[in-house]
């Protein structure tokens, strides 16, 4: 009995090893000889695993590009926020915790995914269904942290303004490349959410000019990431990928002022 919790540690380690090894040979072969010449199959075979095991670890080749573990880092980053903060403070909180926990090997292959995603249009269109997953995962994570249901219909407003101002903030406008050709997406990503926060009838000058400090080291790698023809991805993948306090109305739930 005491040999049972070890055992699973090293099954989940394994299967974490076998996910990642599946990722790292598929972007290698994406690089070599493009994302439409490459077949499950190939990657299967370069994995050393057989295509069924392949789809128990990824449901379609679409997603190896779109999933990767920092949606499991935010979300874990979210529930472990203290109670006392609203839906949204915590998020940015999360935010903040996650992006600080990427290595640059990490922004590397994020910035890689990115960059698929807004070039291989089956990737782009399957990044649309992803938005709509990630809207249930943040609302289900913030359903459980103010002890409602996830189908409230403010709980799923609540999570559909946090993608949505991330998804307003790193999206180019008309002449974006004018403005702010090398802007720090997560200092972006901090500032939509600083306003959220504040409450969407605040206005505000835009991004601070500091970085948060859980995000200061990240600073030069997100720059050259933000600048890169990826941008417009970034912001999806980053979602997949994450107040001050007062009553909803109609839901009773703790939101953005």
């Amino acid at each position: 009995m005491s040999d049972a919790p070890p055992a699973a540690g090293l099954r989940e380690r394994k299967k974490a090893r076998t996910r990642a090894a599946i990722r790292e040979h598929a972007l290698r072969l994406f690089r070599e000889q493009g994302y439409s010449a490459t077949t499950v199959d190939q990657i299967a075979a370069a994995a050393d695993i057989s295509p069924s095991t392949f789809f128990r670890y990824f449901p379609s080749k679409e997603d190896v590009v779109l999933q990767d573990d920092l949606d499991v880092l935010a979300l874990g980053a979210f529930e472990a926020q203290p109670s006392g903060l609203s839906p949204v403070a915590a998020f940015r909180a999360a935010a903040a915790t996650a992006f600080a926990a990427l290595s640059e090997d990490d922004l590397a292959r994020l910035q890689e995914t990115s960059a698929l995603t807004f070039s291989v249009p089956e990737v782009r269109a399957r990044a649309m269904d992803e938005l709509s997953r990630t809207i249930g995962v943040i609302a289900a994570a913030a359903a459980r942290r103010s002890g409602h249901d996830p189908d409230d219909f403010a709980v799923r407003n609540l999570a559909g303004a946090i993608v949505g101002v991330i998804m307003a903030a790193t999206m180019p406008w008309s002449d974006w490349a004018e403005q702010q050709p090398t802007q720090d997406m997560l200092t972006r990503i901090d500032a939509a959410l600083a306003h959220l926060e504040a409450g969407p009838d605040r206005r505000g000058a835009g991004p601070p000019g500091g970085r948060p400090p859980a995000l200061a080291r990240l600073s030069r790698q997100a720059t050259a990431w933000a600048s890169g023809p990826g941008n417009v991805a970034s912001s999806i993948n980053v979602l997949v990928s994450t107040t001050r306090q007062r009553e909803l109305p109609e839901a009773g739930i703790k939101a953005a002022r």
